[in-house]
């Protein structure tokens, strides 16, 4: 029950009662809402700093994982970076040394770093705090990993080109088939020459290098011998070997052989014997080349075992006028 109020009033000398007026009231249940609603907040707000301030053990542990998957990201990336880094060099030497060598064309730069289709790819790791660090260094592994798949396809593709480039130098017939020192002269080269028997003009298609009766003769290149018989005419007994790549080399006029039909040949691999058999005029070997069934000057595939000045002598003496052996 509330306290009544009393005031005494000098003019009716007597006690009169406080009387409250209505809006005074309302003001004053306003203060009260006022105060009440001020507190509620100041409490309300101290117990939210209170609450962030001091952190539960469980939500210290949540950063620290966090703090650590960051670093470890940065980590990564720093590592990707290095990886693109040496990828970088790697393509570049592909497309201009490897490639370039062996004649393949270089592999185009959007091929390489393309990237991968889909707008929805990554949408699994979207919604998080670190989506976009987390997309980003999905998408630069993705494109690091196709690049390497295309680099080692590339290297591949290297590795059989120069298998191939080995095995093909190894076929081309490239060394004089008799030795230097076993030569009497180099009779007769390729071109139009005076035929022994006939005195008439004549295309002579090989090489004639005089030598005594049986001179080793070695094959100029690796291949696999196809004939090895006195059957062609005007050869006596020869040896035909495909060397593969459209060559063929032929040995003729010999006195024997040192292989059959059919066997597999090194380039130096002592083959036959130097004679004077069938249309021949003296012991000589008669040498040609032949590349995809046409004769062609053997003179150009001496590289193998002449210095240039022995080669420069070959040349003088094959593009002499003079008469052939055969």
């Amino acid at each position: 029950m509330s306290k009544v109020k009393y005031y005494y009033d000098s003019e009716t000398l007597s006690y009169r009662k406080i009387e409250t007026k209505r809006g005074r009231k309302i003001g004053y249940a306003i203060l009260f809402v006022a105060a009440v609603a001020l507190c509620t907040i100041l409490l309300t707000s101290s117990l939210f700093i209170f609450d962030t301030a001091i952190e539960t053990p469980r939500e210290k542990s949540l950063k620290r994982e966090l703090a650590n998957m960051q670093f470890q990201y940065d980590l990564l990336n720093k590592k990707i970076a290095q990886a693109e880094a040496v990828l970088t060099n790697i393509e570049e030497r592909d497309n201009t040394i490897y490639r370039l060598y062996f004649e393949a064309n270089p592999i185009p730069e959007e091929q390489r770093k393309a990237g991968f289709g889909g707008v929805n790819r990554y949408e699994a790791l979207y919604n998080y705090e670190n989506s976009d660090l987390i997309v980003e260094t999905t998408k630069r592994l993705e494109i690091l990993q196709k690049q390497l798949v295309v680099q080692s396809k590339s290297l591949d593709e290297i590795a059989k080109l120069a298998e191939d480039k080995e095995e093909f130098l190894a076929s081309i017939p490239a060394i004089q088939p008799v030795n230097n020192e076993d030569l009497t002269r180099m009779a007769s080269g390729y071109g139009w020459r005076n035929d022994p028997f006939t005195k008439a003009r004549k295309m002579h298609w090989g090489m004639d290098f005089t030598a005594p009766r049986g001179t080793p003769v070695y094959a100029s290149g690796d291949g696999v011998v196809v004939r090895a018989d006195n059957s062609a005419s005007g050869f006596g007994k020869h040896i035909r070997i495909d060397h593969g790549y459209g060559y063929v080399s032929l040995y003729a006029h010999l006195s024997k052989y040192n292989v059959r039909k059919g066997k597999k040949v090194k380039r130096g691999d002592l083959i036959g014997f130097v004679g004077s058999t069938g249309r021949s005029q003296a012991p000589h070997l008669h040498y040609e080349i032949r590349k995809n069934g046409d004769k062609i000057n053997p003179i150009n595939f001496y590289y193998g075992n002449l210095s240039a000045e022995e080669f420069e002598e070959l040349l003088l003496n094959a593009s002499k006028q003079n008469q052939s052996l055969d």
